[in-house]
């Protein structure tokens, strides 16, 4: 992982007339110059954009650097990696996920951050509805709900998506010591932070058809590849946890 530009070397403070917590928002990036403009445009104000290149061969980077976003370079492919590296690099008490694809709006990213400052939750994912022809390919969306259904068996948990746009606190999604680096990520996310006690919502959004093809789910065979994976997670043991919830050691990687 490299850095290779930033706007802002230390995040701003909560907004003075809101009191609304400043945040990171990592947006892991493959070949998305078409969409990122209007992504970048909805980044709330005082919040930081993290971009982390995997790879693009479009300008992207150049792009992001040139609309003032957090550059990061990671040169390691898969969707984990990406995100990871992002957390990494992240600098708020709080930091956000949401892909660069144009399909989900960064800023309803505000809300969810004060819903987990006011103390509602501590992990908070948005929870796609399709909005717009060919936003969720009917294959993209049964492999979410059979995902979902196996979450529920392994963790309890009755989520009905596991979308990307999502938010925390840095300090417990570091804790969570995440391992998969390929498109395992969100869900090991929300497995672990259910195994750690932390508290998992979500929150509808609207999802809208992305710009360009999907790397994961634009085909049969991306989205079985992705399913794959996060089985793959499904079927780790619990993470062991200290007092507290708070995970003491990750269990098993996708490499």
């Amino acid at each position: 992982m490299r850095v290779t530009d930033s706007s802002a070397a230390l995040p701003c403070p909560p907004d003075p007339h809101t009191g609304l917590p400043t945040a990171d928002v990592v947006l892991p990036c493959l070949d998305e110059a078409a969409a990122l403009p209007w992504v970048l445009d909805r980044i709330p104000d005082g919040w930081r954009a993290i971009v982390v290149d995997n790879g693009s061969t479009d300008g992207s980077a150049e792009l992001a650097r040139s609309l003032s976003a957090t550059v990061v370079t990671e040169e390691r492919r898969g969707f984990g990696a990406a995100c990871h590296a992002g957390l990494l690099a992240a600098e708020a008490e709080f930091v956000c996920f949401c892909d660069c694809d144009g399909s989900l709006d960064p800023a309803l990213l505000t809300g969810f951050v004060r819903r987990i400052a006011d103390g509602e939750c501590d992990l908070l994912l948005g929870r796609r509805r399709p909005e717009g022809r060919g936003a969720w390919p009917p294959h993209a969306r049964a492999g979410n709900l059979a995902l979902a259904r196996m979450l529920r068996r392994r963790t309890g948990l009755r989520l009905q998506d596991l979308g990307p746009l999502r938010a925390g606190r840095r300090a417990d999604l570091l804790a969570l010591d995440l391992t998969d680096r390929r498109s395992g990520y969100p869900l090991q996310m929300v497995v672990r932070a259910s195994d750690a006690g932390l508290r998992v919502a979500e929150s509808d959004v609207p999802y809208r058809p992305r710009t360009g093809k999907s790397k994961v789910t634009g085909t049969w065979r991306g989205t079985w590849h992705a399913v794959r994976d996060m089985r793959g997670v499904l079927r780790e043991p619990p993470a062991d946890t200290a007092p507290g919830g708070v995970v003491r050691a990750g269990t098993g990687a996708l490499r």
